[in-house]
């Protein structure tokens, strides 16, 4: 066998393994990327619920407070907002803001204990908490799925792979403020006392 085709053999092979390789690779990144855009959707579908619940929430506690109109305000206003953004970014700075709105909402409920043993509240209230913790569950796989992708296009030859395909590093986590880390509860047991009370006479 000649030298030359012997040459042009082994850079066959070559161009076979370096190309199946890439290939290889770049799928990979589609597939993270498209599992980055599921555990999004997810996301969304438990924000989109919870402010589906806001409304029939803020009707109840207007039938027993409805002097709060400077809260329930808020509380549309952060709403708004929520449904307007589209982007990832977006929503998670609108659905930011809607949890201080409800956290808001729910410390004036403690000044009203018969609303507070509302059957319709009650259950509201329960469905809300179900939906935060569901946001909590699906925002973490979304977080997870996200440093998944960022991790595999960073890594070497992939990040060079990465440039040559247009795969870039997305840093839109999602990520809670500090109040609202914990769900926003009302506890019906010892209620706590609200921020602002009135002195006593």
């Amino acid at each position: 066998m000649k030298k030359s085709t012997m040459v042009l053999i082994a850079l066959v092979v070559a161009v076979l393994i370096v190309g199946g390789g890439y290939v290889s690779m770049r799928n990979s990144m589609v597939q993270k990327n498209e599992a980055v855009k599921e555990s999004w959707s997810e996301v969304d579908v438990q924000i989109q619920r919870r402010a589906d619940l806001i409304p029939n929430l803020v009707a109840t506690v207007k039938g027993y407070a409805q002097h709060e109109q400077a809260v329930f305000d808020y509380v549309a206003k952060a709403r708004e907002a929520l449904l307007a953004a589209h982007t990832p970014t977006d929503r998670m700075a609108a659905n930011n803001q809607l949890d201080g709105a409800l956290g808001r909402l729910l410390a004036v409920v403690e000044n009203y204990p018969q609303l507070k043993a509302n059957e319709n509240f009650l259950s509201l209230q329960d469905e809300l908490a179900g939906t935060e913790n569901r946001i909590a569950v699906a925002r973490r796989r979304y977080n997870l799925a996200l440093r998944d992708y960022n991790a595999y296009i960073s890594y070497f030859p992939n990040n060079i792979v990465a440039g040559w395909s247009g795969f870039q590093r997305n840093n839109a986590y999602f990520m809670a403020k500090p109040a609202a880390e914990k769900v926003p509860q009302v506890n019906f047991g010892n209620p706590a006392p609200p921020p602002t009370p009135n002195p006593k006479p």
